[in-house]
């Protein structure tokens, strides 16, 4: 819940006005460690021009940017999917940015007020001219930040960036601590037959588990949980979760207070989110209003990319962290569903779109697992029926055969 907090826009806001209002007050109450030469070397009129020019022109530096962030993150949304515009909210380069600006503003209208009130003490402009020149010189290398990262912000190839980095950081996770340290849960599992079931508090997607709290509701007995809901999945209130064994209704409601439910999926644990939000990406492309399948082709590639990084990673091994604690694994169909199901139906009609998805296929199911190969195989087969069915001219449905079929597949250029 920390770490959703900073991510928030206004808090970082919040955070930059705080500070600065302290530094204002700072000024003022630190004016007797100061040397009396010193104080008589800045009179309070040689700081309020430059506190003027600060205030007014943060405001509408301010308002500019604002203005600027809002129409970035629509277009992003209306370019790519309504998801991108909730990632990029998070944006800590943003948020830094737009806080220093906000948090000078601040800086200097307090200031202003306490000089003018009469507040400030005739030795604290010195002091008030030193935190002038920090806060100036922070506006403008953030100005020189904000520049470099206006030059894309809101664009495709960004917002794409984004999404694969937040994409691969959940997938390793997963290579890191299976089944978030617990032990995995498969058809062999045996559930005790007085399991008790554990029901959803709430209705929504299941977004977080606190394994260390699962874990430390079981106490020191032989109790054990079976969560056999997938994170990502939406679940209704009341409908069971899994099942606890020899838990209590205590021990059960402190096992429900450990997960998060919400309206919307995230990526914190959810690793097959980010494949889903790709590949909403690659769907609005190939939409005839828009009509791009450099896009689709480019979404494929970061997908492939991801899904081979994370076969290829070997998961970790040994004693599972929470031995009594049963969930289920990352499954690689589900990762092979997420990322090209819809990109082979909403694509079938575009040859260079279907050649392309088939070479990604070929190449993931050469990875040494068996599991990723067959859903591989069983994509590619998919994709085939979609462009047979969609596919116009004999010609194009001979060369998406030939690619299906060959071991070197051509890759035509976005």
């Amino acid at each position: 819940m920390l770490l959703r907090l900073t991510r928030r826009l206004w808090v970082r806001v919040a955070l930059m006005a705080v500070l600065a209002l302290l530094a204002a007050l700072g000024a003022t109450l630190l004016e007797d460690f100061l040397p009396r030469g010193l104080r008589k070397r800045f009179p309070a009129e040689s700081v309020k021009p430059i506190l003027t020019i600060l205030a007014s022109g943060m405001l509408v530096v301010s308002t500019f940017s604002l203005n600027v962030m809002v129409s970035a993150y629509r277009a992003a949304a209306s370019q790519a999917t309504p998801r991108a515009h909730r990632i990029l909210l998070a944006d800590t380069t943003t948020q830094t940015v737009l806080a220093t600006f906000i948090g000078a503003f601040v800086y200097a209208l307090s200031a202003f007020i306490l000089i003018q009130a009469g507040f400030a003490a005739e030795g604290s402009s010195v002091l008030y001219m030193a935190v002038t020149v920090a806060v100036v010189v922070a506006v403008i290398l953030a100005m020189l930040r904000w520049i470099d990262h206006l030059s894309d912000l809101g664009s495709m190839d960004a917002t794409l960036r984004r999404i694969e980095k937040d994409a691969r950081a959940s997938l390793m996770q997963t290579r890191a601590a299976p089944a978030l340290g617990a032990t995995p849960l498969t058809s062999e599992t045996i559930i005790p037959t007085d399991a008790r079931p554990i029901p959803a508090p709430a209705s929504g997607y299941l977004q977080f588990i606190d394994m260390p709290a699962v874990n430390a509701a079981l106490g020191r007995s032989e109790a054990r949980v079976y969560l056999h809901v997938a994170l990502g999945s939406f679940v209704l209130k009341g409908r069971a979760l899994g099942y606890a064994f020899g838990l209590d209704e205590e021990g059960i409601g402190a096992v429900q207070a450990a997960l998060t439910f919400g309206q919307f999926r995230t990526f914190e644990q959810d690793a097959a989110y980010g494949l889903l939000v790709l590949s909403e990406i690659a769907s609005r492309a190939l939409s005839p209003g828009i009509n791009d399948p450099g896009t689709a082709i480019d979404v494929i590639a970061r997908q492939e990319r991801l899904i081979w990084d994370w076969a290829t990673t070997p998961p970790a091994t040994g004693a599972p962290t929470f031995d009594r604690v049963f969930m289920p694994t990352l499954e690689p169909g589900t990762l092979i569903g997420n990322a090209f199901y819809s990109t082979a139906r909403d694509g079938a009609d575009k040859i260079e779109v279907v050649c392309r998805l088939l070479h990604a296929l070929r190449s993931l199911g050469t990875c040494d697992d068996p599991r990723l190969g067959v859903a591989a195989r069983e994509a590619a087969d998919r994709t085939r029926a979609h462009a047979e069915a969609a596919l116009v001219l004999d010609a194009d449905r001979d060369r998406m055969r030939r690619a299906h079929q060959a071991e070197g597949v051509f890759i035509p250029s976005p």
